[in-house]
């Protein structure tokens, strides 16, 4: 067994049981150097290495007396305030963010950030913060979740899939949330959401019908409102997207933008988009139906919202290695996450922002109160539920 490694104690206790019955048939003098042999291998001291080797000393016996709470109730109020300021994370998601939400937090009078719980918030680790989270959290109700639609054909454009290590920002895979309730018919609200496989950057747009018009406004309202270019729209193989006049708007101009699309029924070359529009689209809404232009209105101020509390707030995991293991005759596929990281804090550590645009930005961030905004978000989705709805054209009932 090598020796330049550091033992655990599993490993420890499986080599002193080999070691257990030469000790107890040795004499005195092979004691003593089995006793020097085994302090050299597994580094315990010669004291508790003669009391380990008898008959009950390599049993494991459990413990007496419980470890003490490390973190006080502080901790588990700034956690709770955190948590739910960045609506509620995976803990690998929250952990980095827990500092930076804290300063933002005490800085607009949302939390008191006294020096002790700055120092546990910089040391606490994952696992502790999963094991508080989820006592904090088990009398919460769960946002609803739902299934996503079908693609639909896609007309003549290349189909290809933007790589999930795509480092350069600008690579959009985009979608079309349809907010339809049970009926289909007549005219309703969609959602057009864009992705940046690269940075995590998120764009939303109510769009009213699925028209040319509509779409092409969305999109023109998105690239005006986006800090760095477009250089890839990668949508699914609906007509709203694939048309004669959003082809023409994307390629005829100065800097065309490439025109991508997935493979029909396969939602996976586009599992960006699709797993945001569920958790910021459907997990707000679900499957209501918004069929007014006050629908729309109120959507439009909502997402300005969002459009901040996302990008500038929500820390996000993104992948940084994937490798294929063969075990056991089973194909694996293993994957490895990064730290998670604000889509701005990922977009600055890139070269695509210009100066200005990169502190008008953070300083957007520094002024923007991240709790009282999240509540801002909340207010409104309570205001779109409670707005009336159209009738269905056809036949004359009222949906949802």
């Amino acid at each position: 067994m090598p020796t330049d490694d550091t033992m655990n104690i599993d490993e420890r206790r499986k080599y002193l049981k080999r070691m257990y019955r030469r000790y107890q048939d040795a004499d005195r003098l092979t004691k003593s150097q089995l006793l020097t042999e085994m302090e050299e291998v597994t580094s315990l001291h010669r004291k508790h290495l003669i009391r380990l080797l008898t008959p009950d000393g390599l049993e494991r016996h459990p413990r007496q007396r419980q470890r003490g709470c490390t973190y006080d109730h502080t901790v588990d109020d700034a956690l709770r305030v955190i948590a739910e300021t960045l609506d509620y994370p995976c803990a690998e998601r929250l952990t980095p963010a827990l500092l930076p939400t804290a300063e933002a937090l005490a800085r607009h009078g949302e939390l008191t950030l006294t020096v002790e719980r700055r120092a546990d918030l910089e040391r606490i680790s994952i696992s502790t913060v999963q094991r508080h989270l989820t006592r904090l959290r088990q009398d919460e109700p769960r946002l609803p979740r739902a299934r996503p639609r079908r693609p639909a054909v896609a007309a003549d454009i290349p189909m290809r899939r933007i790589p999930w290590d795509e480092a350069e920002p600008g690579h959009f895979e985009t979608d079309l949330v349809h907010h339809a309730g049970g009926s289909a018919t007549g005219d309703y609200v969609h959602t057009l959401q864009m992705i940046d496989v690269a940075t995590t950057w998120s764009e939303r747009v109510p769009v009213f019908g699925r028209s040319q018009r509509a779409m092409h406004a969305a999109f023109k309202r998105i690239e005006a409102r986006l800090p760095f270019p477009i250089l890839e729209v990668h949508p699914d193989n609906g007509p709203e997207f694939l048309n004669a006049h959003l082809v023409r708007y994307f390629r005829e101009r100065v800097r065309p933008i490439q025109l991508s699309r997935s493979r029909p029924y396969q939602k996976n070359d586009n599992r960006f988009v699709e797993a945001k529009n569920f958790t910021l689209v459907r997990a707000y809404f679900g499957d209501d139906r918004f069929d007014t232009m006050a629908h729309q209105r109120l959507l439009d101020q909502l997402y300005d919202k969002m459009w901040l509390y996302y990008n500038l707030f929500q820390p996000v995991l993104r992948l940084a290695e994937k490798e294929r293991l063969d075990e056991a005759g089973q194909n694996r596929l293993r994957r490895k996450w990064d730290t998670a990281q604000t889509p701005l804090d990922r977009l600055c550590a890139t070269d695509v922002l210009t100066e200005a645009t990169r502190t008008r930005l953070l300083r957007l961030r520094e002024e923007t109160n991240p709790r009282a905004l999240r509540q801002a978000i909340y207010r409104l989705r309570d205001q779109l539920f409670d707005l009336p709805k159209a009738s269905c054209p056809e036949d004359g009932w009222l949906i949802g």
